[in-house]
């Protein structure tokens, strides 16, 4: 299924600044049979291009593997398909430290037209954290990265971070600082409790930031409940609860329009002008970091 969104703040692709984004939310294969994602993830990359699309987003851990030690490596599939159809392909696996131990780091990928692979390690939380060591999907020794760094793309500057890195608006406002203008933030698996929570979570990561902020997730089943959702600071573009992959053009100009711009008294706008520079008061954030960390 394709679907095609248009709302007022989002554009024709024809006009100057406009990107268009593929969004999937797939039925995902489960460990042990999550190398046939790879196929799945290569038709959607496909159908994305034939669409027009500039990127595909895929969820957190999409196409894999999810355990340790791996039993397939995508990256080398998912960036020759970004070359082959000339598309930047944001996706998710992990990278082995050491398999005797089960460790490794969480990434998010984006592989581009001309074959470069841009990599986020998950920062946080701090390691340990169970969350992938046990269950039905992951299996592995979770070890936090300890960068964040920015893709400068022919479309946008692209900043990437995983999941639950949501209830951490540091990740999002350090991207933001470096000059991202499109954050990229794939989701694992269902959150029944938490949705409305999340929805409301990523949709502030873009209006705090004055960005463009997408996410989709993992569903292992079709009755699952989704959440692919792109949000900008003056609105929610797009979202929907079900499998499929979604076609959006996303308007950078009023990004850029509105970083550029100082807040006064008066304004219009549907977001807070002046948050990443005029509001900042830099010279107070040494008081409150760096400090020990909660110990709980």
């Amino acid at each position: 299924m394709v679907v095609r969104c248009r709302t007022s703040w989002c554009a024709c692709k024809a006009e100057e600044g406009v990107m268009r984004l593929a969004i999937v939310q797939p039925i995902t294969h489960a460990p042990p049979n999550d190398e046939r994602n790879v196929g799945d993830a290569l038709t959607q990359i496909e159908l994305a291009s034939a669409q027009g699309a500039d990127f595909v987003a895929f969820p957190e851990s999409y196409p894999g593997p999810w355990r340790m030690p791996p039993t397939f490596d995508p990256i080398p599939s998912m960036v020759e398909a970004a070359r082959q159809h000339q598309i930047y392909v944001q996706f998710g696996t992990f990278e082995p430290i050491d398999v005797a131990t089960g460790q490794a780091h969480q990434l998010a990928v984006l592989a581009s037209p001309d074959s470069q692979q841009f990599i986020y390690r998950r920062t946080h939380p701090p390691a340990p954290w169970t969350l992938y060591s046990y269950g039905d999907e992951w299996a592995f020794e979770y070890v936090p990265g300890d960068d964040f760094p920015v893709a400068e793309t022919k479309h946008a500057r692209v900043g990437l971070e995983v999941c639950s890195e949501v209830y951490m608006p540091e990740v999002s406002r350090a991207l933001a600082l470096r000059g991202a203008e499109v954050i990229f933030m794939p989701a694992g698996t269902e959150k029944p409790n938490l949705w409305a929570t999340w929805r409301n979570l990523i949709w502030s990561r873009a209006v705090e930031n004055l960005a463009i902020v997408v996410t989709t997730q993992n569903l292992f089943r079709p009755t699952q409940l989704g959440l692919a959702m792109v949000a900008g600071p003056e609105g929610i573009l797009f979202e929907s609860v079900a499998a499929g992959t979604f076609i959006i053009d996303v308007d950078l100009a009023r990004i850029r329009e509105l970083r550029a711009m100082r807040d006064g008294a008066g304004s219009t706008n549907g977001a807070k002008a002046g948050v990443l520079d005029q509001w900042q008061r830099p010279d107070l954030y040494d008081k409150i970091f760096p400090r020990p960390a909660v110990k709980g």
